[in-house]
């Protein structure tokens, strides 16, 4: 059994990653955690979720016997989080996007004392989308022209997604292409002609989209595209909550979805 707790539980996505701990055979929701000065600190987290009573009260604390803590919040609360982990030793499943490089050097540093996950996307469908599309862009090589296309829903503050630039990454890393000199965000003015072995990256918002993801890969006469489709965000809470269970029974370091995958 794995004792699991809740980073930003009032939340939409935090809601239901209690609902579905508490569903989930093998885990146990042990902390549901917001900020200090939260107005429903000290509630059932379970009534919050819309599931009954579970005796788990909203707190602004990492609980000691939580094993790992999964975070799907903001960049700022993360790194307020951060340091509770470290101090309890719970490892730390993160979802969070829009993580700066200090961010991620700061996670980096923890994970010599915890076990840190984070990903961009925590779906598993969109991960093996990761290494898929680094495999296609290596075998395919600069005679084809790739562009992604994210869409999410108006809400959405940041852009590109996470998810978006984990896919450039993955072919960057694949083709020892560079995401900062090789990637194009959008395309305006009166000569826009594409460069070889450029990656075009496109981001749309509108409605209630909750997610679309396409790697393309187009040449003369033909066209390959990766798309993942995500129709709810169960599929991101699962996902984070099949790599706490893994997460639990691992050693302090780095990890990615990829390590819980195998891939």
């Amino acid at each position: 059994m794995t004792n699991v707790a809740i980073y930003g539980a009032a939340g939409r996505m935090g809601q239901r990653l209690v609902a579905l701990t508490i569903e989930t055979d093998g885990l146990n929701l042990v902390g549901a955690i917001e900020q200090a000065g939260h107005p429903l600190l000290g509630k059932d987290a379970g009534v919050i979720a819309g599931v009954g009573e579970v005796g788990v009260y909203l707190s602004d604390q990492v609980p000691n016997n939580a094993q790992v803590v999964v975070d799907f919040s903001v960049p700022e609360a993360t790194r307020a989080l951060l340091g509770q982990c470290v101090t309890t030793g719970a490892g730390m499943v993160v979802g969070t996007t829009g993580l700066t490089t200090d961010d991620h050097a700061t996670l980096d540093e923890a994970a010599n004392t915890i076990a840190v996950l984070q990903a961009p996307n925590m779906s598993l469908g969109v991960n093996l989308l990761f290494a898929l599309a680094g495999q296609v862009a290596k075998k395919l090589g600069d005679d084809y022209d790739i562009e992604i296309v994210e869409a999410h829903h108006r809400f959405k503050k940041d852009a590109p997604s996470g998810t978006a630039l984990g896919i450039a990454e993955a072919i960057c890393e694949a083709t020892g292409k560079d995401i900062n000199a090789d990637v194009v965000h959008g395309r305006q003015g009166d000569d826009t002609t594409r460069q070889r072995g450029q990656i075009g990256m496109h981001a749309l918002r509108m409605g209630d989209t909750v997610g679309q993801h396409s790697a393309i890969y187009s040449t003369l006469g033909e066209r390959i595209e990766l798309t993942h489709v995500a129709s709810n965000r169960d599929i991101f809470a699962r996902g984070a909550l099949t790599a706490a269970a893994w997460l639990a029974d691992q050693p302090a370091g780095r990890y990615g979805m990829a390590n819980v995958l195998d891939l």
